[in-house]
């Protein structure tokens, strides 16, 4: 009788939920802010390309120390490793705390905004679909694998079937694709520099699969084509649909609006088309919500493998973590009830911005090691280009966002600080280490 081996994830899996977690709505909404400020249709196109080049710099830093470290458990698992454990551990205590739970009670609202029911309170909607999709995730990896990949490959169609059409179709006669004056003068802008911090939150998700990385039936080929191949599919189906929404609509409709997918729909296919894109949108963001709530909680059963404190969390016999899907779904309750997320993740930005840098810059320690020189390790090409490229922007932004929220990241430093706490509780927690004395003679 020969036992049955687990369930383990496909690379196409892997590569589902990066693209899940990256797509979001910030594609469809974020153009109208970006045109307050800049004029050249081409220059919008060159911002959105720079954003997956920055996503893409860190794919290929996480696919290198991914396949190097080969734990599960991210910026926790890798920052504990290369690190020091308390390095590891407040990233994890962020990312357990608020990393995923605000952006999952974000989407949730956004879907309960979006979704055609009349009567209900909007928070109700939003907490039903949390529990329901925490539910389904709870049940077996394959079933998680499978939803992933329905609504992702759901979530492609929608996109593919503004993107195919626009391109094909006759543009709006105003809209010009052209490196003139205004494009130049725009590059040069801090208007650019700002409007490109917004653009790499939406490309926010790329690192998603580097959670996950032992539930791979082959991670060292899974994890580069997850991450890798997730990223360079977001980048192109991003550039496209901002290309054919600035085809087909001139600047100034665009221009400070939100509804922007809403608006270029109804030029390309009339107003009946317009009125069930928000339903389209509100069915988008169920497969993002879904890819969030599978990768959080193996942070959290990642530190209670590691910590006494947090031991309850730990997978069961199955490999699932349901005690942590669970009490992501409570904090997530818990920020929809009160309202305070959009505040949390303002300042939570700065520390996971700087949770992945410190993985990017775990690259350069990997080579001085040489232990990213192991069969089975991936290489990140053009080394160092890619990372040194990522630090500058991230710290550039991080910079940005301390001048213009100063309180937040007070508040951020303060969380920091309860994290240390907790961190010492759970040592303290731990069984006394004695020493065993040798035997007199």
């Amino acid at each position: 009788m020969t036992l049955k081996q687990p369930y383990k994830l496909t690379a196409a899996a892997g590569t589902a939920i990066v693209i899940a977690n990256m797509v979001g709505t910030g594609a469809f909404t974020s153009l109208g802010f970006q045109l307050k400020d800049l004029q050249s249709p081409l220059a919008i196109l060159s911002l959105w390309i720079l954003g997956g080049l920055l996503a893409l710099a860190g794919a290929f830093s996480y696919a290198e120390v991914g396949t190097s470290i080969k734990k599960s458990g991210g910026e926790y698992a890798f920052l504990s490793e290369i690190y020091h454990p308390l390095v590891g551990y407040l990233s994890g205590w962020i990312s357990l705390t608020v990393g995923f739970a605000a952006p999952i009670a974000l989407s949730a609202i956004a879907f309960s905004r979006y979704f055609p029911v009349t009567g209900i309170d909007t928070k109700w909607i939003a907490i039903v679909m949390i529990a329901g999709i925490t539910f389904l995730h709870t049940l077996t990896l394959r079933t998680s694998s499978r939803l992933q990949v329905i609504t992702t490959l759901f979530k492609i169609a929608v996109m593919a079937a503004l993107i195919l059409p626009g391109l094909i179709m006759k543009g709006h006669a105003a809209v010009e694709f052209s490196p003139d004056a205004a494009y130049y003068r725009d590059l040069q802008s801090g208007a650019f520099a700002i409007a490109l911090v917004y653009v790499s939150y939406s490309y926010s998700g790329w690192n998603a699969a580097a959670y996950i990385s032992e539930e791979f039936r082959n991670p060292r080929k899974a994890l580069p084509l997850a991450l890798i191949g997730g990223t360079l599919i977001v980048t192109l189906l991003y550039t496209l649909l901002q290309f054919v929404f600035l085809k087909h609509t001139p600047v100034a409709a665009l221009a400070g609006q939100l509804e922007v997918g809403a608006i270029a729909t109804k030029n390309m296919f009339g107003a009946t088309a317009a009125q069930c894109f928000g339903l389209a949108i509100s069915l988008l963001l169920v497969s993002g919500i879904s890819a969030m709530v599978w990768v959080g909680p193996r942070v959290t059963s990642g530190m209670a493998a590691q910590h006494r404190l947090w031991q309850y969390f730990r997978p069961d016999a199955s490999g699932i973590p349901r005690r942590a899907l669970w009490l992501q779904f409570a904090i997530s309750l818990l920020l929809i009830l009160t309202g305070t997320f959009e505040q949390i993740m303002v300042y939570c930005g700065v520390l996971l911005t700087l949770s992945t840098m410190m993985v990017v810059g775990a690259v350069f320690i990997l080579r001085l090691k040489k232990q990213s020189e192991t069969a089975g390790t991936y290489r990140s090409p053009l080394f160092p280009l890619f990372q040194v490229l990522y630090l500058l922007l991230c710290a550039w932004m991080i910079c940005y966002t301390i001048n213009n929220h100063p309180l937040e990241t007070l508040t951020g430093l303060g969380s920091l600080l309860a994290g240390i706490i907790t961190y010492g509780i759970s040592k303290a927690l731990e069984p006394a280490k004695h020493n065993k004395r040798a035997p007199e003679l």
